[in-house]
């Protein structure tokens, strides 16, 4: 067996065991495969999005944590939304300037209006979901947008 035909731990592999080391018989959540953020609930059920419609800025986009979505609103009242969970490493979105949203964990950064990888390590785009207006309130999902 040559060093090529076992694969290499990840950095995130190595972390996690060295933090790991000290708190034996301690979970970790931060390190465990059920940690990373799943899906929004929008994949299986409408979520009716905190706040009014109009906290997403014309020209803008706004992440929301707890749903783990990210929602534009490109011209008045077209509103596009995505997952928020980065399709690289599963960190929620961190953070949004004007039409871009960015991850913190890697730097990957995405286009708010299509999804699309602006920059690299995550090559997936982000998975877009139906939304619409309900007495001024957004609602995202059920299921994913067909393009």
């Amino acid at each position: 067996m040559t060093e090529h035909d076992c694969p290499r731990p990840s950095r995130r592999t190595l972390l996690c065991g060295a933090a790991a080391a000290p708190l034996a018989g301690l979970a970790l959540t931060a390190c465990g495969g059920d940690s990373w953020p799943r899906s929004p609930e929008a994949e299986t059920r409408a979520v009716t999005l905190g706040g009014d419609a109009g906290e997403v800025p014309v020209g803008g986009a706004r992440i929301y944590r707890e749903d783990r979505l990210l929602v534009s609103q490109p011209k008045q009242g077209e509103f596009r939304a995505f997952s928020a969970v980065c399709t690289h490493g599963g960190c929620v979105l961190s953070s949004v300037r004007e039409l871009e949203a960015g991850c913190g964990c890697h730097g990957s950064r995405f286009d708010a209006v299509s999804g699309a990888v602006l920059e690299t390590p995550a090559t997936v785009d982000l998975p877009e979901y139906p939304v619409t207006v309900s007495k001024g309130r957004l609602v995202v999902g059920p299921g994913r947008r067909e393009g």
